[in-house]
């Protein structure tokens, strides 16, 4: 490789932005919301959250702290096994923020709280 190859390759390098997985340091610092169309007092209700310590307007910021923390800050995961009835009842989940210092985003749609529950837990319980 020549000189300017190797000086134009480590300017490229030097000049990429780094993208950390996980930032320790980070702020945790979330906007929750929870929109049911359909409804005819419909609207949409949101909370924050923060971890590290916990805090918001969350209900239980220290259990859904816990929580994110515990599934690697992943919003959603696989039903925890309750029975939930089959009514629709759409609600839309939506987190908006940043875990740990990256910046995050979810939305979802479930067919009623029950199942959203199930597969969020309490970090959409308010």
């Amino acid at each position: 490789m020549s000189n300017i190859t190797a000086v134009i390759a480590g300017a490229v390098i030097a000049l990429s932005p780094t993208v950390h997985a996980h930032d320790e340091n980070g702020e945790t610092s979330l906007r929750l919301t929870l929109t049911h169309p359909g409804r005819n007092a419909s609207g949409t209700h949101g909370v924050t959250l923060s971890c590290d310590p916990p805090g918001g307007r969350h209900p239980d910021p220290a259990r859904a702290c816990s929580e994110l923390e515990g599934s690697g800050g992943k919003f959603a995961h696989v039903p925890d096994g309750r029975m939930c009835t089959q009514l629709y009842a759409p609600v839309v989940a939506a987190a908006e923020g940043r875990w740990h210092g990256n910046p995050v985003s979810f939305h979802a749609h479930f067919a009623n709280d029950c199942v959203m529950h199930s597969r969020t837990g309490t970090v959409f319980a308010f």
